[in-house]
């Protein structure tokens, strides 16, 4: 007898797999994107330094790391063949623009190991809180922008506001937290509008009516944002907060973040000027820290309103999408019934026929129980 047929046999097992291992690409096999990263990044640390210093050496504006951090999630985990040579290079970036803005070599070098250590906290963080790497549900968006963007750079301010506190006797508390708001800014801004330009997103907004929309908001918002803090003496600061909302409804993330990175612009780089609300009653420092207060506190949380819309949006694709499901099986299951009636239909007319014929004596002769037989089943 066959062994397939034998039962007494055990069944053969399969052979075994082999899982295949994600292959690891090298930094150099698409070297188009850290390169401009790295460019990136030496432009905007030169661009905070020079224009953008207020307490000391500390920059009241940062961009650098939060770019850096979020095109390093944009690119995915690699492996260590790629994500090393990433970080080596980010590092030179920072570097790069450290000496090209005229910092000495040793405090440089101090500035660059700073800001790595908080770019790779908040890969690590992101990585780990937020695996999706998506703004686009009110948990997620607390995860990246309260505990990720805002823990991270923590550590390097009080190592550097430390550092220059010791060395060059620059007031702690205004070192301290001129880092930590600017570069948690920079993480908040800069990884919200990365992050959330998905595919979906874009191609949302490459349709002109939309395109329209979001140019006319943003535009709005841009004008407001320069009339309040250039120092011309018009109110209409109240506005703002009507016009965030209306971006968070109908920009959502994307559009909220660029309308965020539009406003800390204005506001933060207008009290580095000297004009702004904040020009009666505190230093230069001061007012840069109470335009980062500002745009914290007073503008942030519209990313969550922002996506909380979006979760509300994709929750409600879910359930059209389920009832649509749902239409659909009950449609089947309607043309099954009709199916399955004809089909029992036909036999049971066949029977029923069979048995007036036996009833009328066209099959032959009955006795009177069978003819009440046939009745009772022709009538049943």
């Amino acid at each position: 007898m066959s062994r397939a047929l034998d039962l007494s046999n055990e069944a053969v097992g399969a052979a075994p797999t082999v899982k295949a291992r994600p292959a690891q690409v090298g930094l150099f096999a698409n070297p188009l994107i850290p390169m401009l990263t790295t460019l990136g990044v030496t432009m905007l640390v030169v661009l905070a330094l020079l224009f953008a210093r207020t307490t000391g050496m500390v920059a009241a504006l940062w961009g650098a790391s939060g770019l850096a951090a979020v095109v390093w999630l944009r690119c995915g985990q690699r492996g260590l063949i790629y994500e090393a040579p990433f970080a080596l290079l980010i590092a030179t970036g920072v570097m790069a623009g450290e000496l090209m803005a005229g910092n000495p070599i040793g405090l440089s070098v101090a500035f660059t190991a700073a800001n790595m250590l908080e770019v790779m906290l908040v890969v690590a963080g992101a990585r780990k809180l937020v695996p999706q790497l998506r703004l686009d549900s009110v948990d997620n968006a607390a995860r990246y922008l309260l505990i990720v963007s805002g823990l991270a750079p923590i550590p390097s301010a009080l190592l550097m506001s430390g550092t220059l506190a010791g060395l060059h006797g620059q007031p702690f508390f205004e070192a301290f937290a001129t880092w930590w708001f600017s570069h948690a800014l920079g993480f908040v801004v800069l990884g919200a509008l990365g992050l959330s330009a998905t595919p979906q997103a874009v191609r949302a907004f490459a349709r002109p009516a939309r395109a329209i929309e979001a140019i006319g908001i943003l535009g709005v918002i841009l004008a407001v944002s320069v009339t309040i803090y250039s120092g011309v003496r018009v109110p209409v600061g109240f506005v703002m907060l009507p016009l965030l909302l209306l971006t968070a409804v109908r920009l959502k993330v994307l559009g909220t973040s660029v309308a965020l990175g539009v406003i800390s612009l204005a506001a933060i780089g207008s009290a580095m000027l000297g004009h702004g609300p904040y020009t009666t009653g505190f230093t230069g420092p001061q007012q840069a820290m109470m335009a980062q207060l500002l745009v914290i506190v007073g503008y942030l949380p519209l990313l969550f309103v922002a996506a909380l819309l979006e979760e509300r949006d994709a929750f409600a694709d879910r359930a059209r999408d389920g009832q649509l499901r749902a239409e659909q099986a009950s449609e089947a299951k309607s043309r099954l019934l009709a199916n399955v009636a004809h089909e029992i239909k036909s036999p049971v007319g066949g029977v029923i026929g069979i048995g007036d014929l036996w009833r009328t004596g066209q099959l032959g002769p009955v006795t009177a129980t069978q003819t009440e037989m046939a009745e009772m089943l022709v009538k049943t």
